[in-house]
C-alpha cells in the first residue's frame, strides 16, 4: 500500500485514494435478518443475489477479508458468515443471551474474550476462525454442523438457512465474480477529509494484513498492487462495502467502475487502464 511518499507492499490489489469521506446510517434489527432497511442498501450477486444494509455489508466484508489474512478456505467462510447471519443478523450487537456478544454472539463468561475484545469484528471473527480450525474434519461437514461445532448453540440445525446466502457473499467478497458488489451512499458522509482516508487505510490493514500505515499528515491515495485479477476484485469489493461508512466515492478495477452517485458498476467512460490495481476515489473536504 503506499501512501503519498510512503511505500507499503501487501499481496492483492490496488487502490488509489483520491480526496476523502466517510460516515453510515443507523440500522434497526429485523426478526428475520433478511430485509435491508432502505436508504443505504447494497446488492450482491454472484451465482445468486443477496441483499443487505451497509452494517451488515461491512461487517460481512470484514469477516470475509480476516479469514483470508488467516489463510482460512473459503468454506471457512461461507461457515463464518452463516454463523454470524444466524447470530447477530451480521451486526455488531453490544447484547445477546446472557453475557453474548457481537457478531458471533460470543461470551466473555466462555473464554472467548473481554466485552471490549468481543465487540471489535477483526477480534472476533479471528477467534471464530482459531476456533473452527480446530474442529476435526471441519471442512469434510455441513455448514449448520461446522457452525455447531464452534458454537454449541441451542438450536444446532439453524445455521443452514444461512447457507446460500453466504456461498453467495463469500465467492463475491473472495473474488470469485466480478462487479458483484454494488451500494448506495448517501449524499452527506459524517466523516470527511484525512480522518476519513485514514480510517480508509486503517481499515485495509487491518483486515486485510496490509503493512501499518501509520500517521500521515497529509493522505490523500493510497495504492496496494493487485497480483491477479481475483485479488483484485477482492479489495475493489471490500472498498464498496465499505463505502458507506468511508464516504468512497468511485471504485475502479480491470475496465470497470462503480459509481456513488448511482450505487451501480459500469465500464469506465474514459477507456483509461487502471493496470493491476484497483483505484479508489473518495468525497473531498467542501471547498
Amino acid at each position: 500500500m503506499r501512501v503519498r511518499t510512503r511505500t507499503f507492499v501487501a499481496a492483492g490489489v490496488v487502490v488509489a485514494l483520491f480526496a476523502i469521506v466517510g460516515g453510515w446510517g443507523v440500522r434497526q434489527l429485523d426478526g428475520e435478518f433478511r430485509l435491508p432497511v432502505a436508504g443505504r442498501s447494497c446488492t450482491v450477486q454472484a451465482d445468486g443475489t443477496v441483499k443487505l444494509d451497509a452494517d451488515q455489508m461491512a461487517n460481512a466484508a470484514t469477516i470475509a477479508a480476516i479469514g483470508m489474512q488467516r489463510q482460512m478456505p473459503e468454506q471457512a467462510v461461507v461457515v463464518a458468515l452463516a454463523t454470524a447471519y444466524q447470530e447477530s443478523g451480521l451486526r455488531n450487537l453490544a447484547h445477546g443471551d446472557r453475557d453474548s456478544l457481537g457478531l458471533f454472539q460470543q461470551r466473555p463468561s466462555q473464554g472467548w474474550g473481554t466485552p471490549e475484545q468481543i465487540r471489535d469484528q477483526r477480534y472476533a471473527a479471528a477467534r471464530f476462525y482459531k476456533a473452527l480450525k480446530k474442529v476435526r474434519g471441519w471442512e469434510r461437514m455441513e455448514v449448520t454442523d461446522a457452525a455447531q461445532a464452534v458454537q454449541r448453540s441451542a438450536y444446532p440445525n439453524a445455521y443452514q438457512k444461512w447457507a446460500d446466502e453466504s456461498q453467495v457473499l463469500a465467492r463475491a467478497l473472495l473474488g470469485e465474480a466480478t462487479g458483484a458488489v454494488a451500494c448506495t451512499v448517501g449524499r452527506t458522509p459524517v466523516m470527511r477529509g484525512q480522518a476519513a482516508a485514514a480510517e480508509l487505510t486503517r481499515g485495509l490493514t487491518l483486515d486485510w494484513g496490509l503493512p501499518d500505515a501509520g500517521a500521515v499528515a497529509e493522505l490523500t491515495d493510497v495504492t496496494v498492487p493487485a497480483a491477479d485479477a481475483r485479488d483484485g476484485w477482492r479489495y475493489a469489493h471490500w472498498l464498496v462495502s465499505h463505502a458507506p461508512d468511508h464516504g468512497v466515492k468511485r471504485v475502479r478495477f480491470d475496465g470497470l467502475e462503480w459509481n456513488a452517485d448511482n450505487g451501480r458498476w459500469a465500464k469506465v467512460a474514459d477507456g483509461r487502464p487502471t493496470g493491476a490495481r484497483v483505484l479508489a476515489e473518495v468525497f473531498a473536504d467542501p471547498a
